[in-house]
């Protein structure tokens, strides 16, 4: 592999985030040199008029930003984390949608009919604007209501509820042509701690995460949702050293291996402090490849884009599985942009 075609399969692996709700001249470097694959907007990125977000405005940064991606030949894959209820960066003049946890006490086909409904509309929202990924649905089961960062975001406290409206939900997205990306593998809902804030730990049973935790998963893996997204939890039943993100055991052996998913598998943002402050950002995003993961979150933090960057090319030229896995890991990515 030359050291070309090593740079752009990096590239690919890497969605960033960026300041303020114009395109700057750094990360617009990275975008038109093929150093980013992806770009993920929040609430600091959107345009703002009198009645919120200027729709027109935003619609204009994503054509541009797909623009300055395409000037290396490949196509930039836009994202934004619009789930409705307390995560939907883009509010007025679009509806705000209630938390998914509304739907828990709906009966299963009205809540099934109901969910796919608001994914198309959210779906078709965001087409319009110029997304291509949704990340959503939140898979995570609603099992503790003490859970800082999860709670009312899951879609029930039953997994089956919880698979079966999710899954609803995504098939509203992609009918209005939006990838879905279920998150967090393999289950962010017992945690008490916020993985943007320290590393949380479970030490649940592998018979009960079957049992809990990963029924949504499972039914995403059938489904052939085209993404999933990890969590930044240590599950000691699968692996006591390391958050999911890091894991091999987790990511390859559960999650490739055992449930078979053949799709794109995403970072949670490597700049929070799950990661950032246990294993640098620079070794944790060597570590997630190797693992298994194909994307690198990298929300905010211009330095830690650079780091992982720097690390995944000289670890790539160490060892060769690096390198194999790089590759592997583009292809997927490649493989998520129509033809």
């Amino acid at each position: 592999m030359s050291d070309s075609q090593l740079r752009s399969d990096i590239g690919r692996l890497l969605w960033i985030g960026m300041e303020g709700a114009a395109l700057d001249a750094q990360t617009r470097g990275v975008l038109e040199a093929g150093d980013a694959g992806g770009v993920i907007l929040f609430g600091r990125n959107l345009p703002s008029d009198e009645g919120g977000t200027d729709l027109g405005k935003l619609a204009d940064l994503c054509e541009e930003l797909h623009l300055a991606g395409a000037k290396c030949g490949e196509e930039l894959l836009l994202s934004v984390d619009q789930e409705g209820g307390r995560v939907q960066r883009i509010k007025a003049p679009l509806d705000h949608a209630p938390p998914m946890f509304s739907f828990a006490n709906v009966d299963d086909e009205q809540a099934k009919v109901a969910a796919q409904k608001l994914g198309e509309k959210m779906g078709a929202e965001l087409c319009a604007l110029g997304f291509d990924i949704n990340f959503a649905p939140v898979l995570d089961v609603h099992t503790n209501p003490d859970n800082p960062v999860i709670g009312d975001r899951a879609f029930s406290d039953n997994p089956k509820a919880v698979a079966l409206r999710a899954l609803a939900f995504a098939r509203g997205l992609e009918e209005a042509g939006i990838l879905a990306c279920g998150k967090h593998f393999p289950g962010h809902g017992d945690t008490d701690t916020d993985s943007h804030l320290a590393l949380p730990r479970l030490g649940h049973s592998m018979q009960r995460l079957r049992e809990v935790e990963l029924v949504p998963f499972v039914a995403a893996c059938e489904a052939k949702m085209p993404l999933l997204m990890t969590a930044h939890v240590i599950f000691a039943c699968l692996d006591d050293k390391v958050p999911a993100t890091l894991s091999h055991k987790v990511v390859t052996g559960l999650l490739r291996e055992e449930m078979g998913y053949q799709g794109v598998v995403v970072s949670d943002d490597m700049d929070m402090k799950a990661i950032a402050d246990n294993f640098g950002v620079g070794d944790a995003a060597v570590s997630a490849i190797e693992a298994g993961c194909d994307v690198l979150l990298l929300c905010r933090n211009q330095d830690h884009q650079e780091q992982a960057r720097t690390s995944l090319h000289k670890a790539a030229h160490e060892k060769s599985v690096v390198r194999e896995r790089i590759a592997q890991a583009a292809a997927r990515v490649r493989a998520l942009v129509p033809a």
